[in-house]
């Protein structure tokens, strides 16, 4: 079998590879390795291979299975980390100059998770600075390019994690999402992401962005193998403040079971007011695709979603400004321009504004919640226009030209808001063969019903299954 092929199977199909031992985790780890050193100069997903540490862990895997010792469905499948999760003994850089020397003394919760769960961590994927931005343009390390069209941004900030999933660097990837940085990626490249509920998964050993936003998330090729990384992930965490009290569950229980009977809501306001033509169409059809699987799907009011801009970026905005506040007194020379702009715009928030933000915050989860008693989902866009071109500035809107950046992640940011679960599936392509992404929001902690949903329209569908050139 061909490496190339190696690399686009799924998690499932390469763990029961593994498991009946057809394929092994030392000749999987290394058909990604010779992979990544073919194709990563063109995509610019890793700022750092652990080509020594993957092998390693790839021959410790193989030698556990020959013991009668599987952990699971993760045993030696390769697995890469978005670079703000903390590996023990390996440079946390944040995609910033002045982290290129912080070596990590201990592993992150997520990556000893991970490691727990025998994943082989590959390396450690492109982002952009101090991960606060919505494409992964990195002044210092260079842009991540989109494996459909490598003059067209991946989205951010996990941008990088995403080209790795899409080009078959990685079998998975986990990023984090302050705004949309799980999904919007995802829905521009291809794949699906993930955005569990906040609290869902810990933080600790990951770098902070905005305390009450950030998500650990997951970055897959298909809904299923999502799933499959959350099980290894989720679970409370007493080092981290956030965590929340929940059982463990399987997130794989619903898969295919249908969604006859499922209410799915398409909000009324907000969510196409910017939508290009070709994604708003793809959007309607995979509304009608859940119909025909026996959903009833029905549009739904939700007047508070039209201050989620504000009050999100406010938030958002002070909040980064708060943590990075010692960056920027001491060498904000060495920060880059868009960066150091959100940090000097974050230092001039008020107390106050953060107040009434955080204020208005809790009445639109209120009503978000209300809402969401008439519904078991919310259907959205993700991104409400496709990949941009580097030097596109400006994107046509039905309210006139938009900022092609600016926009990126206004679909994404109303559901970190309310720290309910999201995730991205692909549900079509535009006329130049970029990929458009659908976002299905659950009510907090029902992450299994909204994989449910989304793997029926995945399995109703193929686009999951198409390939970029790269």
């Amino acid at each position: 079998m061909a490496p190339s092929e190696l690399c686009y199977f799924t998690v499932a199909e390469a763990s029961r590879r593994i498991a009946d031992g057809s394929v092994s985790p030392v000749e999987l780890t290394k058909a990604h390795l010779e992979r990544i050193a073919a194709l990563n100069g063109r995509v610019n997903a890793y700022l750092t291979v652990m080509e020594h540490e993957a092998m390693a862990a790839a021959r410790r895997a193989e030698k556990a299975l020959r013991q009668g010792k599987r952990a699971g469905p993760l045993h030696g499948i390769p697995i890469g980390l978005k670079d703000v999760f903390d590996v023990k003994s390996v440079v946390t850089s944040s995609g910033s100059k002045l982290y290129r020397d912080h070596t990590a003394t201990a592993d992150s919760a997520a990556a000893a998770r991970l490691k727990t769960a025998g994943a082989v961590i590959i390396g450690k994927h492109q982002l952009h600075e101090l991960a606060f931005g919505p494409t992964s343009e990195n002044p210092h390390t260079g842009p991540a390019r989109n494996p459909w069209d490598t003059e067209r941004v991946t989205g951010g900030s996990s941008g990088g994690s995403t080209a790795a999933v899409a080009a078959g660097l990685c079998m998975a990837a986990l990023g984090t999402d302050t705004g949309g940085s799980v999904r919007v990626p995802p829905a521009l490249c291809g794949v699906a992401g993930l955005k569990p509920t906040f609290g869902r998964i810990s933080r600790v050993g990951v770098q902070p962005v905005a305390f009450s936003l950030d998500t650990v998330g997951v970055i897959a090729r298909n809904v299923k193998d999502t799933a499959l990384v959350l099980n290894a992930l989720a679970g409370h965490d007493s080092s981290d403040p956030s965590s929340a009290r929940r059982p463990s569950e399987d997130f794989t229980r619903l898969l295919g079971r249908g969604i006859e009977g499922m209410r799915i809501g398409i909000p009324k306001e907000f969510f196409f007011d910017v939508a290009d033509r070709e994604v708003e169409r793809a959007v309607r059809q995979a509304a009608k695709v859940m119909e025909v699987l026996g959903a009833v799907v029905d549009e739904v009011s939700i007047p508070a979603l039209e201050r989620t801009l504000d009050i999100s970026t406010t938030i958002a905005v002070a909040e980064f400004a708060e943590f990075a506040r010692p960056i920027l007194q001491r060498c904000a020379a060495g920060l880059g321009g868009d960066v150091r702009e959100v940090l000097e715009a974050g230092m001039g928030i008020s107390a106050i504004d953060y107040i009434r933000c955080q204020q208005a915050r809790s009445w639109y989860n209120r009503e978000l919640l209300a809402a969401m008693r008439r519904c078991d989902l919310l259907l959205t866009p993700t991104s409400p226009i496709p990949a941009p071109r580097f030097d596109e500035v400006m994107v046509p809107a039905k309210a006139g030209p938009r900022n092609a950046r600016d926009v990126l992640s206004w679909l994404t940011r109303p559901f970190n808001m309310s720290g309910m679960p999201a995730a991205s599936v692909p549900c079509g392509f535009t006329k130049r063969g970029l990929p458009i992404g659908i976002q299905l929001a659950a009510r907090p902690f029902r992450e299994a019903t909204l994989l449910q949903a989304a793997h029926a329209h995945e399995q109703a569908t193929d686009w999951h299954k198409r390939r970029p050139p790269v």
